[in-house]
């Protein structure tokens, strides 16, 4: 069975104020079925992992360099994530790859160094409207899992998240049938390229828009195992509908 999964993304946003989030979220699901990651930026992750130590969430990085040490200026380190207090990371965001031109190539590099670092990835997939338009999500979509997922991935050091392009901030969301077609193929792709047990084994998250009101009508969609949540994530206020509604679907 996969364990459902509430990631919460919280971009560049946040100051030593908004740990008092953790602390309410803690309190409010001090013991969940399903597991709970907060991703703060890099500046917050040590204090943010203090502040969680002794509950159930887990804490990760937004993104870690290819390399486990050396002359990269501003970048962060794998290893560093892990000793900061980090069991995930997200890479390939798709304001990554459009932001800094991050490749498939190099998310896969990224995947391998976060794999190594005991870390697990959550890696990030998904197309434009004008390639969904174009009827070339699924393409789009088994192109990025191919170049983005290293060969030696397995179930515990990898998470798979779907997020279009034209659904995150914007209010819009994949309808359910848009959202299982993905999430049906993602699945049989797995399947197909490491086996039953990898494949079955990976968590699938959904990410564009989510919040409270619509939760729990993605978390009933085929394959859904829980979201990338962004915006609604900075608040426990906005964050607690949707971790709740995940528990209730995996009650």
């Amino acid at each position: 069975m996969r364990r459902r999964l509430a990631a919460g993304n919280w971009k560049m946003n946040g100051s030593r104020a908004a740990l008092a989030e953790i602390a309410a979220l803690a309190e409010a699901f001090p013991a969940p079925a399903s597991e709970i990651v907060l991703c703060p930026p890099a500046t917050l992750l040590a204090p943010a992992a203090a502040r969680a130590e002794g509950t159930a969430l887990r804490l990760g990085g937004q993104d870690c360099h290819a390399e486990p040490r050396g002359a990269h200026t501003g970048d962060i380190a794998a290893p560093m994530l892990a000793e900061a207090g980090a069991a995930y990371v997200i890479l390939g965001h798709s304001e990554r790859r459009a932001d800094h031109g991050e490749t498939s190539a190099q998310v896969r590099a990224k995947a391998a160094a976060a794999q190594a670092a005991g870390l697990t990835a959550i890696v990030c997939v998904g197309e434009s409207l004008a390639e969904r338009d174009a009827g070339e999500t699924l393409s789009i979509v088994g192109a990025q899992m191919a170049e983005s997922i290293p060969e030696d991935a397995t179930a515990e050091a990898l998470v798979l998240a779907y997020e279009p392009v034209w659904a995150i901030g914007t209010g819009r969301t994949a309808s359910s049938a848009q959202i299982a077609e993905v999430h049906d193929f993602m699945r049989a792709e797995l399947t197909r390229r490491f086996g039953a047990g990898t494949g079955d084994g990976v968590r699938l998250l959904y990410g564009g828009s989510v919040k409270g009101a619509n939760a729990a009508e993605i978390f009933a969609t085929s394959n859904v195992d829980g979201a990338l949540v962004g915006g609604a994530s900075l608040t426990a206020a906005d964050f607690g509908p949707i971790v709740a509604a995940l528990e209730a679907a995996e009650a």
